[in-house]
């Protein structure tokens, strides 16, 4: 079922994700060479509960922590860890997730440890262009579809694959509804977008295939031939006026 979120329920919706954004954003500061991924995660937790919010992920389905910390290769739900140090060079992806109010947030950015090449920082920007390309196609009266199909388009034009085993998703009083958003189709395709929907769109993208694994720990997607991936998410609500991002801050959508 999907739903058509009320005034109110958006509302509180974004306030989960403004304090989510405000975590990522929070983060930045803190990742050089030498942190942990578990001192990410420490940080991150100790925001969210002083916001009077709830870490989403912590528990949810078993999952042991409050971000997902995937470096280089790993592609999603990477484990935090006082054993995995960044180094210079890495890039990392954080998602988190936020539960306020009875209603989630979530997002995802990937950032670079110290200095990398520009072929890695040419993956960073494709991906979250791309990000930005699907958004602009959620418009009331647009197909699901479309937002993939944007998506897609942007990064094979630049030489990457987009993840298609791993999609976005509805969001609201669950961390998970439904619509499935993929990052990859056909235009014109699935059910009509509507005012007041709230869809996490979020494209993962490869340097080499699109092809994935996950790892013994039961939770750690990476790339099948060890190239790097990056991750960005926005959760965003359908409006008169097009797409709104819903984080602390307004996000112009060009």
């Amino acid at each position: 079922m999907i739903y058509i979120r009320s005034e109110e329920e958006i509302k509180k919706i974004a306030e989960s994700n403004r304090i989510n954004y405000q975590a990522l954003m929070m983060l930045k500061d803190y990742i050089k060479p030498g942190i942990s991924t578990k001192q990410l995660d420490n940080l991150a937790e100790d925001y969210i509960r002083s916001m009077d919010a709830e870490p989403a992920f912590k528990g949810y389905k078993g999952y042991p922590a409050t971000i997902c910390a995937s470096i280089n290769s790993e592609i999603v739900h990477g484990i935090p860890s006082k054993d995995r140090v960044l180094k210079d060079g890495d890039i990392i992806s954080i998602d988190v997730g936020v539960k306020k109010d009875q209603y989630y947030g979530d997002a995802a950015y990937t950032y670079t440890v110290g200095e990398v090449n520009g072929e890695i920082q040419k993956l960073l920007d494709t991906t979250q262009q791309s990000l930005y390309k699907g958004i602009k196609k959620a418009v009331a009266g647009n197909n699901l579809s479309d937002i993939g199909h944007a998506v897609q388009s942007h990064v094979e034009s630049n030489g990457f694959s987009v993840v298609r085993d791993l999609v976005g998703h509805g969001i609201g009083r669950k961390l998970h509804e439904d619509p499935e958003v993929p990052n990859f189709g056909e235009p014109g395709r699935g059910p009509k977008l509507k005012k007041g929907m709230c869809l996490a769109i979020e494209p993962m993208v490869n340097v080499g295939d699109f092809t994935i694994k996950t790892l013994d720990d039961k939770w750690t997607v990476v790339t099948q031939d060890g190239s790097l991936s990056a991750h960005f998410e926005h959760t965003v609500t359908i409006t008169d006026n097009g797409p709104l991002i819903l984080a602390d801050k307004k996000i112009e959508v060009n």
